[in-house]
């Protein structure tokens, strides 16, 4: 289903791949296939089905035509050889950590999405997967020391949320790979526009399309992608090469070699847990990703302008943006983000929680909503909303204060956005 990634530009195929009208009824628009099951045809289809001689779909909490081209387009614009579509980006971490990690250990940094770092603490060690925090993404001997023989995952963001941190993923894969553990890279902030992961090593891209994939905060939903190049056989991870009567006494590998991340999380998280994305959200994720760069490269120029505005001003210690000359990851920046480093980012409010909270309520064109990558603009207080889930240490070491203020730019006019972000400093 993925259409000659090789041969076509980005732009090319994040409107045609994975798609071919003629196995539609030569409907230009992807269907949505709103069904909850398939006819099955015969008792020897089903059984091949089911046996996996034959591709078919049976059932919409496992597979769907309308999601399967979802799929097949976000892996294609990332150079991936299969991707697993969920009902949110929480279920698209979920799924990736559970099915590379079980009974083992992830290594993971402190500076990420609260959501996740509240599933550190609270889910995944109550489901036998323990989390080992590092304080710095990017020092590769804290890494190296946190690794233990039952380490089966590393995990971080290309762009860490809310303060911009960029990992390293070359040189982070480079480890992981020296001994035999997969990298795992939440690129949600980034989109497959600005970055793609597996390019620099990464085995296992997630997103959460709730955000620009999308675009438009109108839908929730979740991708997980591969690779295709982890050996899952090489000995940290032997629930890949127990055999399952499901797949008639052979294991994952055996059945689904090119994929069998993949298709294990679809066998097992998947059908069995069950956070499935509906057909008509996968449509809306679709009509996002038509868009993506357009919308991206926008955000990205304006938001370039926006910190280049929020740097200078009095009310302001801090901008978070890795694009700024001055900023710790400006050379990271430079490798992973040649188009720009995207939309979104923090900056500190020099004065009181109160007055950034004043702030935040003085701005007219920002909607105050939890979201990222909307068309529309957005602000959050992290400390309170997005990262609350942190104790006051734990937002110290990851760098977020009381009176740190997360901006998502949307496609509204900058000159409009800078005006608004004055009106609100000039009140307090």
């Amino acid at each position: 289903m993925i259409m000659g990634s090789d041969k076509y530009n980005f732009d090319t195929l994040k409107i045609r791949a994975g798609y071919n009208s003629a196995d539609h009824n030569n409907s230009v628009q992807v269907p949505i296939y709103q069904t909850a099951a398939f006819d099955l045809l015969s008792t020897d289809r089903s059984r091949r089905i089911l046996a996996f001689e034959e591709f078919g779909y049976i059932y919409s909490r496992f597979a769907n035509p309308t999601l399967t081209a979802l799929e097949a387009r976000v892996a294609a614009l990332d150079g991936a050889v299969a991707a697993v579509s969920v009902a949110s980006g929480m279920a698209a971490v979920s799924y990736a950590l559970l099915n590379a990690c079980e009974g083992g250990r992830v290594i993971a940094p402190i500076h990420i999405y609260g959501g996740t770092f509240d599933a550190y603490k609270k889910l995944y060690p109550r489901l036998g997967v323990h989390i080992d925090l590092i304080d710095d993404v990017n020092d590769l001997e804290k890494i190296r020391a946190a690794i233990k023989d039952d380490t089966q995952a590393i995990l971080i963001e290309s762009i860490s949320n809310p303060i911009n941190v960029v990992a390293d993923i070359e040189a982070i894969a480079t480890l992981a790979h020296e001994y035999g553990i997969p990298l795992i890279v939440d690129n949600t902030f980034a989109t497959p526009y600005l970055l793609n992961p597996i390019k620099y090593g990464a085995d296992i891209v997630v997103y959460s399309a709730t955000k620009a994939l999308s675009g438009h905060g109108s839908v929730l939903g979740g991708l997980i992608l591969e690779a295709g190049t982890f050996d899952w056989s090489a000995g940290r991870h032997p629930h890949f090469t127990e055999t399952d009567y499901t797949y008639g006494d052979r294991n994952i590998i055996e059945v689904l070699p090119d994929f069998p991340f993949s298709g294990r999380i679809r066998t097992h998280y998947l059908s069995l847990l069950g956070a499935s994305l509906a057909p008509f959200d996968a449509f809306l994720i679709l009509q996002g990703v038509e868009t993506l760069s357009e919308r991206v490269k926008k955000q990205t120029k304006s938001a370039q302008k926006i910190a280049d505005f929020l740097i200078s001003h009095p009310k302001v210690s801090y901008v978070s943006l890795p694009s700024l000359p001055g900023s710790k990851y400006n050379k990271l920046a430079k490798k992973y983000f040649p188009k720009g480093a995207g939309g979104i980012f923090s900056f500190e409010y020099n004065g009181t929680e109160e007055e950034s909270n004043k702030f935040i309520e003085s701005l007219k064109l920002f909607s105050y909503h939890t979201n990222i990558g909307d068309a529309r603009s957005l602000v959050i207080n992290s400390a309170r909303i997005t990262h609350h889930e942190l104790t006051p240490d734990e937002q110290t070491i990851a760098g977020i204060k009381p009176t740190t203020i997360r901006l998502s730019i949307g496609l509204e006019d900058v000159n409009d956005l800078i005006a608004d972000l004055q009106q609100a400093f000039t009140i307090h």
